[in-house]
């Protein structure tokens, strides 16, 4: 499934910050493989997304990064949470026909001796009304670590992300509106 060289290697060759070749890596990870998984899972994705809808996302991203966190054991680092991050912190805004969403997750990167190297974010695109992933993931390789600095980054790296909710707000806010209805 992989043609690219191992990340330990890569680490190795690399003239750029650790968090920026983890990235990279990533990167082409990324772009060899989210069409293949979406191929070759088809029916378990559908069936996920018929079964829990758009938790079918969570599967897909988790088939997509199975080999990436193989190559971060290799190299003895560890993403904190599990890539692609905390869907409770995520934030998400897109089109009101909820067909072009992105969903923004991170997590910290961490050496064997527990040195924080780093934040990866995933932007996943996908779409409310059907299981379909419009692009292929994005990665964003930040210095910053810890919740508050990575927001903080990324509101200034995004309008949109800047004024969207984190996940549980937002679901707070829905059932809400849900009660208010009744």
């Amino acid at each position: 499934m992989n043609q690219m060289k191992p990340l330990t290697e890569l680490l190795q060759e690399s003239k750029v910050s650790r968090i920026d070749a983890i990235a990279q890596y990533i990167e082409g990870h990324i772009a060899e493989n989210w069409q293949t998984v979406l191929q070759n899972d088809r029916e378990k994705l559908l069936e996920a997304y018929r079964e829990a809808g758009d938790m079918a996302y969570g599967t897909y991203l988790n088939l997509l990064y199975l080999p990436v966190h193989k190559q971060l054991k290799e190299a003895d680092l560890r993403p904190e949470p599990r890539f692609p991050g905390d869907f409770d912190i995520s934030r998400e805004w897109g089109s009101k026909e909820q067909t072009d969403q992105q969903r923004w997750m991170w997590s910290t990167v961490y050496s064997a001796n527990g040195d924080a190297l780093g934040t990866i974010v995933t932007i996943v695109f996908h779409d409310h009304t059907q299981f379909r992933v419009p692009r292929p993931p994005q990665i964003i390789a930040l210095n910053e670590v810890g919740k508050e600095e990575v927001v903080a980054g990324l509101s200034l790296r995004s309008n949109d992300f800047k004024h969207a909710l984190e996940f549980t707000a937002e679901y707070e806010e829905y059932l809400r509106s849900q009660q208010s209805e009744d």
